[in-house]
């Protein structure tokens, strides 16, 4: 079906094209060229922090970081049971266990219920800013320093929140906050974790580049061109972000007093308006007869098939999951394409 209204859509309206063209005239296409160094040095520069490493997708950037920090067979990582399942993989794909913990009202990691799940395997501490909310990181980091863990922030729906932990890992797919159609980048203040990473992401090459690879190492790497609009994007960032802002407000205030609807809390940046819908699935039937797309809250990884536990207790992420939805939420949207959806929304509660 084609919406009038997608629930996500890219804002490509800056030098994007420009850079692109660049890059094809100058036949820097590939995984080499300025562009990469470019990207990688003004997002890492925006969040203050030392070193940026491009790759091809932000489970990639989530598997490299793992792989950096040596975590792999046997080893224990504590992953949010709300997430989108590319957490979960990227800890599978290195041969390590995910291990759950549920989400609190915010939808992000229940920090109250970390501990509980640590072990004298676990490694590593995987927080994930879900919809653009900031986890407790200080809490989060507390309890990594007395428990001598790693942490890999999963950054993908957060761009424009400060990390803070080992390495930051960040997507780039047409539906985030900034993107470069696919594509992913990891951000580290560590020297020896950034050369890793990047060591790793190019197929672990010896320094003379013979065909000799003394570990399993991946081709994760970025093409230039989507370097190029990558970069663009994070040029216009500050912009980007505070039409979201404003974005958010007026869903706010448009939707605030609607019975059937239950907001969630403000979000550090904006990457997907989330709510709680009484009647879900008729609302979305609704909204979609009138050109709204809408999409469901991720789906708990205990009931995802690769780490399904059927006799799992009822969790917040479960109840979350079956009334959860976010609407359309792009930077290009309207105060007037707002108007129209938020119309809709509360005329299906009798609220217009």
């Amino acid at each position: 079906m084609s919406f009038r209204y997608p629930v996500s859509r890219p804002c490509l309206d800056g030098r994007e094209l420009e850079y692109v063209t660049d890059t094809v005239k100058d036949g820097w296409i590939s995984s080499q060229g300025p562009y990469i160094q470019r990207f990688e040095e003004a997002f890492a520069r925006y969040n203050s922090i030392t070193y940026g490493v491009a790759c091809s997708s932000g489970t990639s950037a989530l598997t490299l970081a793992l792989r950096a920090l040596g975590i792999g067979p046997g080893d224990e990582v504590i992953v949010p049971e709300f997430t989108m399942v590319a957490s979960a993989w990227a800890v599978t794909y290195t041969g390590a266990t995910p291990v759950f913990v549920d989400c609190g009202d915010d939808l992000n990691i229940d920090v109250t219920r970390i501990e509980e799940k640590i072990t004298p395997r676990t490694k590593a501490i995987m927080p994930v800013h879900v919809y653009g909310r900031r986890c407790a990181m200080n809490a989060i980091m507390d309890i990594a320093f007395q428990y001598n863990l790693r942490v890999v922030e999963d950054s993908a729906e957060a761009h424009g929140i400060r990390p803070v932990g080992d390495i930051a890992c960040y997507s780039l797919f047409a539906n985030k906050i900034i993107t470069a159609g696919e594509g992913g980048i990891c951000l580290t203040d560590d020297p020896k974790l950034a050369g890793q990473l990047a060591h790793l992401r190019a197929m672990a090459f010896t320094t003379d580049h013979s065909f000799l690879h003394k570990k399993l190492a991946y081709n994760f790497r970025m093409t230039a061109m989507q370097a190029a609009v990558a970069l663009a994007q994070v040029e216009r960032l500050d912009e980007i972000l505070a039409a979201r802002r404003e974005i958010e407000r007026r869903y706010d205030q448009g939707l605030k007093s609607v019975p059937g609807l239950t907001l969630m809390p403000a979000r550090d940046v904006l990457w997907m308006y989330d709510i709680r819908a009484e009647r879900r699935e008729e609302l979305r039937a609704f909204l979609a007869e009138e050109g709204v797309e809408t999409r469901l809250f991720f789906k708990p990884m205990s009931r995802q098939p690769g780490y399904l536990d059927p006799v799992w207790p009822s969790l917040n992420a479960h109840r979350f999951s079956e009334d959860g939805l976010y609407l359309p939420t792009y930077t290009s949207l309207t105060a007037e394409d707002q108007e129209y959806v938020i119309g809709k929304v509360r005329a299906f509660y009798g609220a217009a």
